[in-house]
């Protein structure tokens, strides 16, 4: 018996008949488990996971679709097992809709009671009562040292220039923090459920705007989350920075040119 099915079998009781690896994403592995008494579950490993635990249970508290956590042991998470589909009729919709379920669930100022990171970037939580000062310090002026030549100062130019460009105090939404379609599993139409979550409380256009980065929700999306705000067109862009920073630091150069023409839409 290996390790991971030692600590399965210490924490759920029953033994593993059988382990097979799941794509879980670029910083942890994910292993479907199948147990002895016939059930299957989702094991996650990785230095953050009791922190995912944490967030997926806000997620759920929030009346929103989320795995179920079975239970956690320092870096290891196990989950329910989910079963996957293509989106089918109205699985964007439904989505629309939970997305819509987990914004309406709110905080009390803008961060997180506990920093994140993503693999080696660190996602500062530090809670702020000023949006824009949370943005600036905890979602981009983080990455300045970190960041190639001619990046940093424009980062700070676009900083200065918040105040005129986000609202002080939007509504400080339950979010997702990182989400894109690959941490929207879609089961059988029109079940949905969020994954791989890196919340905190702020605009609900952050997730809005990730969402949009690397395609467009399907059909009946938008009319299911409801009307935005208006001048949710000039926020855009400040919000999907943050996305493309920390692609440019987990996977190099080839983002740079995303990050440069965010950076030149916004007039810095």
């Amino acid at each position: 018996m290996g390790r991971l099915e030692e600590r399965i079998l210490a924490l759920t009781g029953d033994r593993v008949s059988a382990l097979r690896p799941l794509s879980g994403g670029d910083l942890s592995d994910v292993t479907l488990v199948h147990l002895q008494s016939g059930a299957r579950l989702v094991a996650k490993t990785g230095p953050m996971v009791d922190r995912e635990a944490r967030m997926l249970a806000a997620i759920a508290d929030a009346g929103a679709p989320a795995p179920r956590v079975i239970a956690t042991d320092s870096d290891l998470l196990l989950l329910e097992a989910l079963d996957e589909a293509h989106p089918g009729a109205g699985s964007w919709a439904a989505t629309g809709e939970a997305l819509a379920t987990l914004h309406a669930a709110t905080g009390d100022n803008y961060g997180w009671p506990e920093d994140y990171t993503f693999g080696p970037v660190a996602i500062p939580n530090a809670a702020r009562t000023d949006w824009p000062d949370f943005w600036a310090a905890n979602r981009l002026l983080c990455h300045a040292p970190h960041l190639p030549g001619g990046l940093a100062p424009r980062i700070a130019d676009l900083c200065e220039k918040l105040p005129a460009i986000l609202p002080r105090t939007p509504r400080p939404a339950l979010l997702h923090g990182d989400l894109w379609s690959g941490n929207l599993l879609f089961g059988p139409a029109p079940r949905v459920w969020f994954i791989d979550p890196a919340c905190y409380y702020g605009d609900p256009e952050v997730d809005l705007a990730m969402l949009h980065l690397f395609g467009q929700p399907g059909a009946g999306f938008a009319k299911a989350y409801g009307p935005l705000t208006d001048g949710w067109e000039d926020r855009r862009a400040v919000y999907t920075l943050w996305p493309a920073l920390v692609h440019l630091r987990l996977f190099g150069s080839g983002y740079r040119a995303l990050v440069d023409r965010l950076l030149t839409s916004l007039d810095v």
